[in-house]
């Protein structure tokens, strides 16, 4: 394992061996680590990002790795470098890259280009592997599986690249999937089409959520920046809410999720709730993180 970009490209045995080594990485989170010592790892990230920055840095830190931190707003690429000669400066200097971009196939590019690994961070509403690791790490750390689960997605399923890459996981793993979003924002048929051809998933869709009987309820925010008219996504926004109200008939056993960073789709009471394990789901990125950059950079 070199590159990763898609979770299109890992079989399940590749992702169980991510989500193994993951469990190893979590015990050893706050012991010193030397796993990569003398590793350089650039971070570059051409979108804003807070948790996917940060627990890649804390990854990489945490197994004896440096940071070179690239900052696209102070950067050539200011005076109109592309990204191709970015790219191809990044791979001389670093052991590997990882990389959040608005254009999608930005990650797919740069892979072609880099002799060293590069790790996607996010490429537009395209794909985010590392996410998807996170969301089946945390599942199955909760539930002890991801085969035979009632999961519902709720949200922007046609712009959140987590939701694309997480339906394509749990449908490798057989979860019994539910898509909830406005007709606008419902997932594209082909990404359907895709998972019901490779794992034989017939993912439900529904205008609204069902709740009772569901083991996890995964929410994505509608995604206001990748909409041309806001006032459409302010909307939207304010009728897809979870709410005290909307889980009062949901099992005491639902986990609820969401990649972060949340807005108004979950309001701040629900957040001491103690089936709201989003927060935990975002710790899990630093041992997921660091199980990536060790197979990516010494596999």
């Amino acid at each position: 394992m070199r590159d990763l970009i898609s979770i299109r490209d890992l079989e399940k045995k590749d992702v169980d061996s991510f989500l193994s080594e993951a469990a190893k990485m979590e015990k050893l989170v706050g012991k010193p680590q030397k796993t990569l010592a003398g590793k350089l790892i650039a971070s570059m990230f051409f979108e804003p990002s807070t948790r996917t920055n940060m627990s890649f840095q804390a990854a990489a830190k945490r197994l004896g790795a440096k940071i070179l931190t690239f900052h696209s707003s102070t950067s050539s690429a200011v005076k109109g470098e592309n990204l191709a000669d970015t790219i191809r400066m990044m791979d001389g200097y670093a052991d590997a890259i990882v990389l959040r971009h608005p254009m999608e196939g930005a990650a797919r590019f740069a892979a072609d280009l880099a002799a060293c690994p590069v790790i996607n961070a996010g490429d537009g509403g395209n794909q985010h592997p590392t996410q998807t690791l996170i969301d089946l790490y945390t599942i199955k750390k909760l539930k002890g599986k991801i085969g035979g689960l009632d999961i519902t997605l709720l949200g922007d399923l046609k712009h959140a690249r987590s939701m694309r890459s997480l339906l394509y996981g749990l449908a490798m793993y057989g979860a019994e999937v539910t898509l909830v979003s406005p007709p606008a924002l419902r997932m594209d048929e082909d990404i359907l089409k895709e998972v019901k051809a490779k794992f034989g998933a017939k993912p439900a869709q529904a205008a609204e959520a069902k709740l009772k009987g569901c083991d996890v309820l995964y929410v994505c925010r509608i995604q206001k920046e990748r909409f041309s008219d806001s006032y459409e996504a302010e909307r939207m926004q304010r009728e897809f809410r979870v709410d005290m109200e909307m889980l009062k008939d949901a099992d005491s056993k639902l986990a609820i999720l969401h990649p972060l960073p949340k807005v108004d789709e979950i309001p701040p009471e629900v957040d001491a709730d103690p089936r709201a394990k989003y927060f935990e789901q975002a710790k899990n990125g630093v041992p997921v993180r660091m199980a990536v950059l060790k197979k990516c950079i010494l596999s």
